[in-house]
Parts: structure tokens; sequence; C-alpha cells
């Protein structure tokens, strides 16, 4: 398997939950300072029309593949290299039918979906015993707080040293900077959605004295907090957990829509240029 695939221009690595926590907590304790994101085909599909977004994604120290969709595109881009149209349609619609009925098929370029939110509670799992620093940053109010709560009470040893709800606007930055840096926090976690919190991360990160490791993670806070249910790990496993998340929230059709339709056309409109 490579050690790193490029998707829409956009890096991955290839690397396993065990593999990137491992990564994520050298990175806290480094000396320097790191970011991780994690793109999923919602991201790419906005990267794809936004050069600066895909240089923040390209410059962090580790991508991980957050979306069945991505894992697919990269097996989909490896079968079809050097084929003519008839066997790229084939390829493309057998592919996509294996992410339910086969989904090992398309773990053979990118070997596992890597979720934020699955990453973060590994991290503070660790951080609970390495008496490493946190800080929650973004969600709406009060929702940080919460996760704060309940990771507290799940990991006992856990030093959850601040919260804050913020915005990601450059009109609050000096006063988010000042609160993160008064706690000596070593991990950020940064919940504003994407682009807005990797970029937010590239233009703060080098402002946060003790900051070793800064992470955007979507809404891994209100999945933590309970506001919104993930979907059963056999959904998560066969890739419709989409289906999961309309029938909980309508209003995300568009976001779904772009995850399940317009991404997997995109990849093979590229595929047949």
């Amino acid at each position: 398997m490579p050690e790193t695939i490029k998707i829409f221009k956009i890096r991955f690595d290839n690397i396993t939950m065990k593999e990137a926590l491992k990564k994520a907590l050298i990175f806290a304790k480094d000396k320097k300072q790191h970011y991780i994101c994690t793109p999923n085909p919602e991201i790419l599909l906005t990267a794809e029309k936004n050069l600066k977004y895909q240089e923040v994604l390209n410059k962090s120290d580790l991508n991980i593949a957050d979306g069945i969709g991505i894992l697919w595109a990269a097996k989909f881009e490896k079968i079809t290299k050097n084929k003519k149209r008839p066997a790229i349609f084939a390829k493309w619609f057998t592919s996509l039918s294996s992410i339910l009925f086969y989904p090992k098929y398309i773990r053979t370029e990118l070997s596992e979906r890597v979720t934020g939110t699955d990453l973060m509670q590994n991290i503070c799992k660790q951080a609970a015993s390495e008496n490493i620093k946190v800080f929650l940053l973004g969600a709406a109010d009060g929702v940080a707080k919460k996760v704060k709560n309940i990771l507290e009470k799940k990991y006992p040893k856990i030093k959850i040293v601040g919260t804050f709800a913020g915005s990601p606007t450059k009109a609050e930055e000096t006063e988010i900077i000042k609160r993160i840096n008064k706690t000596e926090a070593q991990i950020l976690f940064v919940a504003y959605g994407a682009p807005a919190q990797e970029f937010w991360i590239s233009r703060n990160l080098k402002k946060l004295k003790k900051i070793r490791l800064a992470i955007g993670i979507g809404g891994a806070f209100d999945y933590i907090a309970g506001i919104r249910k993930r979907a059963p790990k056999w959904l998560q496993h066969t890739g419709t957990e989409w289906l999961y998340r309309l029938i909980q929230q309508p209003s995300r059709i568009k976001r779904i829509y772009n995850a399940t339709v317009k991404f997997p056309v995109k990849v093979l409109r590229k595929r047949l240029r």
C-alpha cells in the first residue's frame, strides 16, 4: 500500500486509527507545533474550488480519511488507471456497489476510515493517562462545556483546562488566543466546521504558545454531547451512515447529496477526462 495518496490534489496519509493515535501523541509532546486535518468528500469538493484551502490541507502534518467515499475514490483511481471509457464506467458501478456488499474491496489503497470524532476520543483517553492538557474550542454555546463534563466522567484523570464557543471570525481571535494561552493547553480541538476551522488553525497556531497539536474536528462535540446521534457501527462500516443522518436531520440533504452523489460523479468525470 502507498504511504500517501492524492485525491482531488489533497494528500491523504494511509494510516490506521492506532497509527494516527500514536502520531498524535508524539505531536502533542513535541517541541514543534503540528496540526491534523480530517478531509471527507464534502471537504474535497470545497477545496477543489479554493486554492488557499488546498494549501492549508496539504500543509498539515497528518490527513486522515474521514469518509468511506475517500477510501472508495482511492481504490477507483487505482483500478481505472490507463483504462478505456467502457471499463471505467463498469468499474465505477461495481466499485460503488462494493461499498455495501464487499467493503473490504475498497480498503487496498487507504486501509481504514479514521473519523475525527473517534480520533478525538482516543486522544482524550490517552491524554488522561499522560498528563496532557486539552482545550475545547467551538460548537454552540455550552456544548464544549458539556463535552468536558462527559469526558471527565469517562476519563477521570483527563485535564481539560478550558472550553470556549467563540466564533471563527478574525474579530474574536485575539480574545480566544488569550484564553487558550492562559491555560497552557497542549492539545486544541477546534469544532468550527470546515473550512472555517482549518483556516482558523492555519492563521493562529503560531500564536498559541503551548499548543503542540491542533485538530479540526467538525461536529465531534455535538456527537459526544449527544446533540446528534451517531449511526450504529454496522451502518458506519457499510458506508450507509449518510442514510441515518438524513433520517435524523432532513435539513442535511444538500450535504448528503454532495457526499453521496456529487462526489462520486465528480470522481468519475475527472477520470474520464
